[in-house]
């Protein structure tokens, strides 16, 4: 997470759909490589987040939730398909589509998740900690 508290961080979808403002610090992005998230993205979900709190949409007329799983649902744009949000039921936070926020973010990539389910058609190798699930080290 970033120091400062203050901070406002824009972002939104590729029309305009959708614009959020996200207050206060955002968590270092987290690469996740789950068979969901590559299905959904066509490739890697890199995210960061915020308490969803500090999470205010500017614009919302685009928005729509699919429940992905029996845990977790994702925020996208039925407008041109962006993919935006994941929010985890019960908790207390809002990972944010990294490439969805406006530069510069001065974000940087802290870790991978579910590197055991990644494609067979990359290496992972830039030294960040890698975790098999969620929070499992590889």
């Amino acid at each position: 997470m970033s120091d400062a508290t203050d901070e406002v961080h824009g972002g939104g979808c590729l029309c305009g759909a959708v614009r959020y403002e996200a207050r206060g610090p955002l968590a270092g992005v987290t690469v996740c490589h789950c068979g969901q998230c590559r299905r959904q993205s066509g490739h890697l979900y890199a995210t960061s987040g915020v308490l969803r709190r500090d999470l205010t949409l500017i614009e919302d007329r685009g928005l729509k939730w699919y429940r992905a799983s029996e845990t977790a649902r994702r925020g996208f744009c039925g407008e041109c398909g962006s993919t935006l949000f994941w929010q985890g039921d019960g908790g207390d936070a809002t990972a944010i589509l990294a490439g969805s926020l406006d530069a510069p973010t001065g974000l940087k990539l802290a870790r991978h998740i579910f590197v055991a389910d990644k494609g067979d058609y990359y290496e992972i190798t830039d030294g960040l900690p890698q975790h098999a699930a969620s929070d499992t080290p590889a």
